[in-house]
């Protein structure tokens, strides 16, 4: 590539910034919230280490850090306005019918109590039990690429009772506490509800094992494949018997030439290659859809299986619910380049305003090299 190829995609990635700046900017009342909003887009594009307060005005050139952090706590501006105008410029870059909705959570380490949302709660980005605060996203996935649209921090029960601790971090006296699978219910309403093209749409087993999660979509005909866990109790009925039974007993009765190799998608190294079966666990419905039991296990280690609930058009094919249970996996990519890159898990904010400005903010930046990429696959 010469030096005036170079230049030409170095002009392109600026224009393409500029772009997602201007798109952004209505959600800022004045002047002065725009050009910071700027500035802490190009903060978290940086190389600076940490993406905190100090760092970003550091990388701006400024003495202090008081302008970044009066933009994420003093300031007066609307995250969601943010959000909502984010999730447009993703959907306006991957939108395609056969894209995906993918809901997930992840934690953010804290050695204090104070940060709103703070408690000793089960992360699994840890593996463990930590001193933690959890977000609740949601990410899109197409064939050009997949990035997070939507976030709201999860509340434990100890901080919905404490009416002082809630008042002290701003928590809005209309958010009260929710469930994780409730927050994606609502959050994956939301979306649809803005006529997001969407397939089908995914998650793992803390919100597949959710009956409302999963009636809901089923009233407004959306597809899902939805993890579930192997003791998770089924009930239905079956020539007028009520079967009462678990994924991992069915799926144990099933013969082995019902098993199939397919492809969950491509990986680093190709195809990544499984076992896949399912099993109706109801008659089709008026609507055309049917609901199925859906099985994955590795070929290196047939014990590892995994679990989903399925509810698609009756004329779906195994191998198509294979591909499309792959593509769970990239909200995680969405996560791991967030934190890694971006800063995600370094938001010092103690407020339920500054954790979504600060969430909203790293998403439009992760928004935007989603869009050169793009651009690049296109």
């Amino acid at each position: 590539m010469s030096v005036s190829d170079w230049t030409g995609v170095l002009i392109d990635w600026r224009h393409t910034l500029s772009d997602l700046k201007r798109f952004i900017s209505p959600a800022f009342k004045r002047a002065e919230q725009r050009q910071t909003a700027g500035i802490f887009i190009d903060g978290l594009l940086s190389r600076a280490e940490r993406k905190t307060g100090w760092m970003l005005a550091e990388e701006a050139g400024l003495d202090r850090p008081y302008r970044i952090q009066s933009f994420l706590g003093r300031s007066s501006w609307s995250a969601d306005q943010v959000c909502e105008r984010v999730r447009r410029y993703v959907i306006e870059t991957l939108g395609d019918p056969d894209g995906v909705l993918v809901v997930d959570e992840t934690g953010f380490l804290k050695k204090g109590t104070q940060s709103v949302g703070v408690a000793r709660q089960y992360s699994g980005t840890a593996g463990r039990v930590e001193n933690c605060q959890i977000g609740v996203f949601a990410s899109y996935a197409s064939r050009f690429g997949h990035a997070l649209i939507d976030r709201q921090l999860y509340l434990p029960k100890a901080w919905g009772e404490d009416q002082e601790r809630l008042h002290k971090a701003s928590v809005p006296e209309e958010v009260a506490f929710a469930t994780k699978p409730a927050i994606a219910r609502m959050m994956i309403e939301k979306i649809l509800d803005e006529g997001v093209p969407c397939a089908f749409v995914l998650a793992d087993a803390l919100y597949g094992s959710d009956s409302a999660f999963r009636r809901m979509l089923e009233t407004r005909r959306q597809p899902y494949v939805l993890a579930v866990r192997s003791n998770h109790v089924l009930r239905f009925f079956e020539e007028q018997l009520l079967i009462h039974t678990n994924p991992a007993t069915m799926i144990d009765a099933v013969d082995a030439q019902a098993w199939h190799a397919l492809s969950a998608g491509e990986g680093t190294k190709g195809a990544r290659l499984y076992e896949w079966t399912r099993l109706p666990i109801t008659q089709p419905k008026e609507d055309g859809f049917q609901r199925w039991l859906l099985a994955r296990r590795s070929l290196r280690h047939p014990d590892a299986i995994a679990y989903y609930f399925a509810n698609a058009p009756v004329q779906t094919t195994l191998a198509e619910l294979a591909a499309v249970a792959g593509l769970r996996w990239t909200i995680e990519e969405c996560f791991l380049r967030a934190k890694d890159d971006l800063g995600l898990d370094h938001c010092e904010a103690r407020s339920w305003h500054g954790w979504h400005r600060h969430m909203s903010m790293v998403m439009a930046a992760a928004a935007f090299l989603v869009k050169v990429s793009a651009q690049q696959r296109r």
